[in-house]
């Protein structure tokens, strides 16, 4: 079972350090969610009962490639991954020249996760299309897997082109969302699924019968964030399930203690409870 640190909502000044202590704890894959700016969104967001974003205008959202090629300075076996990057709010080659340097200057050890997106304000700012974008990722992922390849691709409208610098290996591509249009381009196009929320078992058991289903006896990575405490008995019971890694941000579950010794929101009680963390969960596994 993989761990992933969840790092959403993380100050932007606290990412290099969070990503030294991430690879010290072994912590196999650090992750940062993907906004482009805040505004009073007309688009409800799917993941509250109220329709509201969990987050205000203060809340960092740092761009995920800069922030991952800052982190890749300090570390040398962490793996870091969008949770997840809305590329069909981008144009193909945006997406393609940005992850393929990241993937680069990190010595391959760049997941590409990617979803559709819920926030039709971000399309309209960047110019593309809100109701086309399941389909144009589904066109943008091959496309993209030849570029990173240091392939010549031929594209409507385009002379032959390529990009450059391509990484030494494949990027693993991981397809977010559990929409059955999500889990049927992860089953087709992904290497592996990350899911969008965090699942109790009653959640996760039907959106993983209906991944396996599509994937038809393939077999791909399958991150799922778990409703459960941190217990490394828990998390063996959930890999019979299939399920290959899970998400975690030990300072969520920090105790009244280290909440007072260190601060909340500080980036000591994060570390601190990593380190916990580490030793009571990622150790056993």
């Amino acid at each position: 079972m993989k761990i992933w640190l969840g790092a959403s909502f993380v100050d932007a000044d606290q990412f290099v350090e969070l990503a030294r202590a991430a690879e010290r704890c072994g912590f196999d894959t650090l992750t940062l969610s993907d906004h482009l700016f805040y505004a009073d969104f007309a688009t409800p967001y799917p993941y509250s009962r109220s329709g509201k974003p969990r987050w205000d205008a203060k809340t960092h959202w740092p761009d995920v490639w800069v922030t991952i090629g800052a982190m890749a300075a300090v570390t040398t076996s962490l793996r870091f991954s969008p949770n997840v990057y809305i590329a069909p709010a981008r144009d193909l080659f945006t997406v393609a020249k940005q992850v393929s340097t990241a993937a680069v200057l990190s010595r391959d050890r760049v997941t590409f996760g990617v979803g559709v997106g819920w926030c039709k304000e971000e399309f309209v700012a960047t110019g593309q299309d809100f109701h086309t974008r399941g389909r144009r990722l589904d066109a943008m992922l091959p496309a993209l897997r030849s570029l990173w390849a240091g392939e010549t691709v031929t594209l409507d409208g385009l002379p032959p082109l390529s990009i450059s610098p391509t990484p030494s290996q494949r990027i693993p591509v991981y397809v977010g969302g559990d929409s059955e249009a999500a889990l049927r381009r992860a089953a087709r196009l992904g290497d592996g699924w990350i899911g969008n929320r965090i699942y109790t078992e009653e959640q996760l058991d039907p959106v993983l019968d209906t991944l396996h289903r599509q994937l038809d006896g393939r077999e791909i990575d399958i991150i799922a964030p778990l409703a459960v405490l941190p217990d490394a008995a828990t998390y063996r019971r959930f890999a019979a399930k299939g399920v290959t890694g899970t998400m975690a941000a030990p300072w969520w579950l920090a105790t009244p203690e280290e909440k007072a010794r260190y601060g909340e929101g500080t980036l000591e009680l994060k570390i601190a409870t990593m380190e916990r963390f580490a030793e009571e969960v990622i150790a056993k596994l």
